[in-house]
């Protein structure tokens, strides 16, 4: 069996990013507020949340209504889900809790790193979620605040 170039690289931080990826300048990687910037622009879940009465402001309040709403979701609101959800929660999370920050492989792929030093892959996790109908975007900003 033929081994591919693949196969020696550690872990999912190489490769392909899943669902979102960020490049910028050599020194962009290390300037955290350009990239919670850049991150926090969610296009599609604002209008969906309005269409529904509720207002993403970036506050953590914001998410119990996110999941309010998405309760049951529809396959349009889970395709609005599966990269913006993730990076609203992160947004979210690099702006209320203290320490917490973007990170990005090496990839390009973002990640939440907690103060704790844990790497959070909200982007994943919020997609894999949405695609199992069980998003609870609240409990994983609690989950996260416990940790960090």
């Amino acid at each position: 069996m033929r081994k591919s170039w693949r196969d020696w690289l550690p872990g999912p931080e190489h490769g392909a990013a899943r669902g979102v990826a960020v490049w910028g300048s050599p020194g962009f990687r290390h300037d955290g507020e350009q990239i919670a910037d850049l991150l926090a622009h969610c296009r599609n879940l604002p209008p969906r949340a309005a269409a529904h009465g509720a207002t993403l402001d970036g506050d953590p309040d914001s998410l119990a209504a996110l999941d309010r709403f998405l309760d049951p979701m529809t396959e349009d609101d889970r395709h609005a889900l599966q990269i913006d959800g993730g990076l609203y929660l992160g947004t979210a999370m690099v702006r209320h809790l203290p320490g917490v920050r973007w990170h990005l492989w090496p990839n390009g792929h973002p990640l939440v790193k907690l103060a704790s030093g844990r790497e959070v892959d909200v982007v994943a996790i919020v997609r894999d979620l949405a695609d199992a109908g069980q998003l609870r975007l609240a409990a994983l900003y609690a989950d996260a605040a416990a940790d960090s």
